[in-house]
């Protein structure tokens, strides 16, 4: 397990500062415990944004492609077993697959316009399946970007739609940028707890 490190901590837990690590902050998230999920944010965003710039290179995308690192493991989190490795290799294989598959999504999307206006003589059924789930998905994140407040929606809106990196998000909405991180960070909680019911349930 990785040594933790200086960082605040959930109010209420029966474990002190000196002796969370990265595992047990996973298990109590996977039960629920929100504060612990913040700590574990705090803890193991940089060097998850580390390990997708990496493989991006583009800045906006890296931290577009950590937000998603993040939600997948608030929601996967009772996924976590620690007999099978540390948390910190569960957690660096999540944003080394979702970093993999934006190069691919963008590769997709650059082989589409190439051949824009080129019909093809055969559709392939995979590619019309992972089109209509990749929509699928997006109509959901929409109806649940709405359960959430305005300014929550704002900050991820305009990350994940526009492009905007968090300072210059804390730019367009007049705010400090921790307060947007914060933002986010909670918009992120509510919408797993969304998409998780419009799924029937946790994945």
């Amino acid at each position: 397990m990785n040594e933790p490190t200086a960082l605040p901590w959930p109010t209420g837990s029966h474990l002190r500062p000196g002796e969370v690590t990265d595992g047990d902050l996973l298990a109590m998230t996977a039960g629920g415990d929100t504060a612990a999920f913040s700590t574990l944010y705090d803890r193991v965003t940089p060097w998850v944004f580390g390990l997708v710039r990496r493989i991006l290179r583009n800045p906006a995308q890296s931290e577009e492609v950590t937000q998603e690192v993040m939600l997948d493991i608030w929601r996967t989190a009772t996924r976590f077993d620690s007999d099978r490795g540390s948390a910190h290799s569960w957690i660096l294989t999540i944003a080394h697959r979702r970093a993999v598959d934006r190069v691919r999504s963008e590769q997709a999307s650059a082989d589409r316009t190439e051949l824009a206006g080129i019909r093809a003589a055969e559709v392939d059924f995979d590619q019309v399946s992972d089109t209509v789930t990749t929509r699928l998905e997006g109509e959901q994140v929409r109806r649940c970007l709405g359960t959430l407040t305005e300014l929550q929606r704002e900050s991820i809106e305009l990350a994940y739609y526009n492009g905007y990196t968090y300072p210059e998000v804390a730019q367009r909405l007049g705010a400090k940028l921790p307060t947007i991180k914060a933002r986010m960070r909670d918009g992120l909680i509510r919408l797993r707890d969304c998409l998780g019911s419009s799924t029937g349930g946790k994945p």
